[in-house]
């Protein structure tokens, strides 16, 4: 074990991924007066009202550019979740509140990405990890960008794979899942003022898609004329496959010394679930060293078709696993019939030529859009976002 190692383990786990982000700093050439180095800290606390969940996130990012063009990016990612969140079953008789599951866990996370660029084209390759007490993941991905018309004209293309591991304590096994995605987008400048972009993305999932936490109901028939509220795990499709078109703008405002960031995002998928995303941010410059940007973005969606808050009345008899095999069910809210709103303000301030820093301020509301998920299952959030970026 190398002294860097033992260093780094004794260190508390947010302090490893400064230690790390330092550590590729300085063993990146520094010969080149044309190269720059950055470093990124960013802290984020996600709190849900009511008691609910509560992650506490630290994020870093290390980049360095040389005078070639090329580029080394490290992020590493720790986070701690706690609280409680809905199991899936429906509120007993004589309350209007959703039965809450216990939850505690966390996930450290890394990504390195290395890009190179040609005359007239980009690439870019990566990998990330992401480790939790009961799920493992590997991603890598390739992008490609190919420049046109003095690079006003930008086409990307891009392929990502992930494969994780699911051993959530209470499976008879551990379950694996594949995710797979291809993306290709056009960006134009229009104007030295306006850009537009417009993506599609293609994404198929396979293997073990349900959630090992989430349980529905059903009231069973134990002896004839005696029946109980029993719970069995979720049974999602083992296969699922969506498209995403995306579309945004971006113009400067210049009188106003200003700038607007517009887009709008559609989702289908073969699980019967269509979504729509539009976000606006507006960004204002006050004097030379402080932006403004205030924000919004409202998601909707439709349900899964095989969304149900429980299985009474239905012929339905749920083996005491999920399978992946038809007939499908969940309970699950996020499932469901539904709509968020995201609304925030970010301030950043550029200290000097070598340091900024910002702060995010965000309320987070979701509701349903059904007749039959209780209102108790969505929640509200409030999230604080903090960080400092220094130029080397």
């Amino acid at each position: 074990m190398s002294l860097f190692t033992r260093v780094s383990l004794r260190l508390p786990r947010h302090s490893r991924i400064l230690l790390w982000s330092l550590v590729l700093w300085m063993a990146s050439p520094q010969r080149d007066a044309r190269a720059e180095s950055t470093l990124h800290y960013k802290f984020q606390s996600w709190q849900e009202e009511d008691g609910r969940v509560r992650v506490d996130a630290h994020y870093a990012e290390a980049e360095h550019t040389w005078a070639t063009g090329d580029k080394l990016r490290l992020v590493g990612l720790i986070d701690t979740i706690t609280g409680a969140t809905p199991s899936g079953q429906p509120p007993p008789d004589g309350s209007d509140q959703v039965p809450l599951s216990r939850l505690e866990d966390l996930r450290e996370a890394y990504q390195i990405e290395y890009s190179h660029p040609f005359e007239q084209a980009a690439i870019a390759v990566g990998y990330g990890n992401s480790k939790e007490s009961d799920y493992l993941s590997d991603v890598w991905s390739l992008n490609g960008q190919l420049f046109f018309n003095q690079k006003d004209t930008t086409l990307l293309m891009g392929y990502a794979e992930a494969n994780d591991d699911v051993t959530a304590a209470f499976l008879s096994r551990p379950r694996e899942k594949k995710v797979q995605d291809a993306i290709i987008g056009l960006t134009q400048v229009l104007s030295p003022r306006t850009s537009v972009t417009a993506n599609l993305t293609y994404g198929k999932q396979r293997g073990y898609l349900s959630d090992p936490y989430k349980i529905v109901e059903k009231a069973t028939e134990i002896l004839p004329g005696f029946s109980l509220n029993l719970t069995f795990p979720e049974n999602r499709p083992s296969s699922k496959e969506k498209l995403i078109g995306f579309f945004s703008v971006n113009h400067a405002i210049e009188p106003l010394n200003a700038a607007i960031e517009s887009s709008f995002r559609l989702l289908d998928d073969n699980w019967g679930i269509t979504s729509q995303t539009f976000e606006f941010a507006w960004y204002q410059r006050f004097g030379e060293k402080l932006i403004i940007r205030p924000a919004v973005r409202y998601y909707r969606q439709s349900a899964a078709d095989f969304y149900a808050v429980d299985l009474d009345n239905s012929p339905i008899v749920p083996p005491s696993e999920s399978t992946g095999r038809a007939p499908y069910y969940s309970s699950d809210y996020r499932l469901s019939n539904m709509e968020t709103w995201m609304l925030g303000v970010k301030a950043v301030w550029d200290i000097n030529e070598h340091v900024s820093v910002d702060a995010t301020l965000e309320k987070y509301i979701m509701n349903g859009r059904d007749s039959i998920t209780s209102s108790s299952a969505y929640v509200d959030a409030n999230v604080i976002t903090v960080g400092i970026r220094l130029w080397l």
